[in-house]
């Protein structure tokens, strides 16, 4: 742009912008566009400041007040936001163009083609043909697109690209689950559920259900535990100096699962959270002692939950015997829904027990330190088939422990627990079907795509606004 500059304020008295606008035609070699263009001023970079560009502008360019960038991006005087210098604004417009294209719905006799091309594009690198009945299938190369996503996972924008991508296509996910550098994809979905407090509810759904994907895949499910990670610097409860990629997802799945708990109480999010470690459970290997202790410390917080709801059915029921006044609360259904957790925990903790119980004595360690937990559990009729072999594994363990003797180290009791793992014999501990669910989507996704690829527009666009007021596809705390 030009040298000269001006603020928002004089915009409406700008007699270039009124000539512009204006009824009377301007040749192309007129003088006016150089000076026109040797105006600029400083782009907005919020809301706020929008607002004020569209007031100042409306009487002279109506017409114009989506063409405002063309004149100003990049030029003198403007800024960038810092949350828009990570990135090209460029890239940023494009990704969202993409987004929104992908989500059109179909047609009535055409699926949409934009969608079609994102299902079946291919690596540079495959030689394969192209289906004849596909006309929309191109080329990308795949090691650039997965660093790049990799990189840019803060956003809620190419974290939907990489769910679309891992779920809709089919090349993606096997080059992405072939690289054995995973943990750069990983480690920042694992960042955005850590920080859930500073996030917004889709875009923790888009970063849980990417897990949920990779985890379908056993591959994934071995290698993540042979991936060792140092000083993991964002997790704070607890200082991570060397952890394995594995236990470190388990910790932040556990840890998402009793904010829910405690905070949002989305059954949706609880779902899927118990789906992936259900998926993992089975290839748990060598998890870090702090894992082991969080799994068995979120089956003590299920059951004092557990046990609190009984308590307030038994007082409920009680107290309905001498008033026909007031309605129950629901306590049936809230214990129904926390005995399925406690169930699905069960039965992730017997899916490591029965095929890798060798492989986790911090497992076994921390079962046997909470041994108590599970006594109320023995006999009761939606436990009694899955506590079979917890029971069975805590009465081996105890056996050998009394008979080491008493005042053991904890070293000493690892060891007792690695020579018993060997000793026990597999066939003693009853096999149930392996854990496996898989990531469906809803009948109708548009329903929720739509609104939330619109609502990324509206919030993270550059340089566009929309009166607020106007909008009825979402709400305004949506994105």
């Amino acid at each position: 742009m030009g040298a000269n500059s001006s603020s928002i304020s004089e915009l409406p008295e700008n007699e270039y912008l009124k000539k512009l606008s204006g009824a009377e035609p301007i040749s192309e070699n007129d003088p006016f566009w150089n000076q026109l263009l040797s105006f600029s001023f400083t782009t907005p970079t919020n809301s706020a400041d929008l607002k004020l560009l569209e007031e100042a502008t409306i009487s002279v360019c109506k017409s114009l007040a989506g063409l405002w960038t063309v004149f100003t991006l990049g030029g003198v005087g403007s800024k960038s936001s810092p949350q828009l210098e990570q990135c090209s604004p460029l890239a940023n417009q494009s990704l969202l163009l993409l987004l929104v294209l992908a989500n059109l719905t179909d047609a009535p006799d055409t699926p949409n083609p934009y969608r079609q091309a994102i299902m079946s594009f291919k690596n540079t690198q495959d030689n394969t043909a192209f289906s004849s009945s596909n006309p929309h299938a191109f080329q990308i190369n795949f090691n650039s697109l997965y660093t790049a996503l990799c990189e840019q996972q803060k956003s809620d924008q190419a974290t939907l690209l990489l769910y679309m991508l891992l779920h809709q296509n089919g090349n993606v996910r096997t080059y992405v689950l072939a690289r054995t550098d995973i943990e750069n994809l990983v480690l920042p979905i694992l960042e955005i559920l850590y920080h859930v407090e500073e996030r917004n509810s889709h875009h923790v759904y888009m970063a849980l259900i990417i897990l949920l994907i990779l985890t379908e895949d056993d591959g994934f499910n071995r290698s993540i535990h042979e991936v060792i990670l140092k000083n993991i610097t964002w997790y704070a409860e607890r200082v991570l100096t060397e952890i394995s990629l594995g236990s470190l997802l388990i910790l932040v799945v556990i840890r998402t699962i009793q904010y829910n708990m405690t905070r949002t109480r989305d059954k949706y999010l609880h779902t899927n959270c118990l789906a992936a470690l259900a998926n993992m459970s089975a290839q748990f290997r060598s998890l870090h002692q702090y894992a082991a202790q969080r799994i068995i410390s979120l089956f003590s917080l299920l059951s004092k939950k557990h046990n609190k709801v009984l308590e307030q059915a038994t007082q409920s029921l009680r107290g309905s015997l001498g008033s026909n006044d007031s309605p129950l609360p629901d306590y049936a259904q809230d214990l129904n829904v926390i005995e399925e957790v406690i169930r699905m925990m069960l039965e992730i903790i017997n899916s490591c027990l029965t095929n890798s119980l060798h492989h986790n004595p911090n497992l076994v360690y921390a079962l046997l330190y909470k041994r108590d937990l599970f006594e109320q559990f023995r006999t009761h009729p939606s436990f009694q088939d899955i506590m079979q072999n917890i029971d069975l594994v805590i009465s081996f363990f105890s056996s050998r422990l009394e008979q080491a003797g008493a005042e053991l180290s904890v070293e000493r009791v690892l060891e007792i627990i690695k020579q018993g793992a060997v000793a026990l014999p597999k066939d003693r501990l009853r096999k149930f079907p392996e854990l496996k669910f898989k990531y469906v989507e809803e009948e109708q996704p548009e329903e929720f795509f739509i609104p939330y690829v619109w609502s990324l527009v509206y919030n993270s666009a550059v340089a566009l606004y929309w009166n607020p007021h106007d909008i009825q596809l979402f709400t305004m705390d949506s994105g």
